[in-house]
């Protein structure tokens, strides 16, 4: 009898997806701002200060700001799906909206990232946002009428 994957039947590996997620665009973070930091010529004791890095270009600080975007919203996100899971909502529909979450975070930081289309960028979070208030809903739905 073949066994379930966990990629398509734990709510929990979604969560773990974005924290892989979150750790590469960390790498990427200092892969773009130790070299900025380097040939703006700003010393590890300027860095401390607030603003010190406001005279890196944009697209160094982009990849710095969609870090810090994802130690925000996703910390509901995490809490949902240990919710879920531990509620036994662990469901297709759930699941499915668990991963339709990452996927669109992982879009609103290659957006931010790269180009930074605000609009855009807005456009996704905002998605990403009633994705993630529908998960929500469904948890309360199930404990309410439970």
């Amino acid at each position: 009898m073949p066994t379930e994957s966990p990629i398509t039947h734990s709510i929990l590996t979604p969560a773990l997806a974005l924290v892989v997620w979150s750790l590469v665009v960390l790498v990427w973070l200092y892969v773009r701002r130790i070299p900025a930091i380097q040939r703006a010529g700003i010393t590890p004791d300027q860095a401390r200060e607030p603003g010190a890095l406001d005279a890196l270009p944009g697209q160094v600080r982009w990849v710095a700001d969609n870090y810090n975007h994802l130690m925000e919203q996703p910390t509901l996100f995490y809490a949902l799906v240990f919710y879920s899971y531990l509620a036994g909502q662990q469901n297709g529909v759930n699941l499915a909206l668990a991963w339709g979450y990452v996927a669109l975070r992982v879009v609103h930081s290659l957006v931010q990232a790269t180009v930074n289309a605000v609009m855009v960028r807005f456009s996704i979070f905002a998605v990403s946002s009633l994705v993630l208030a529908a998960l929500a809903g469904r948890d309360v739905w199930a404990l309410v009428a439970g």
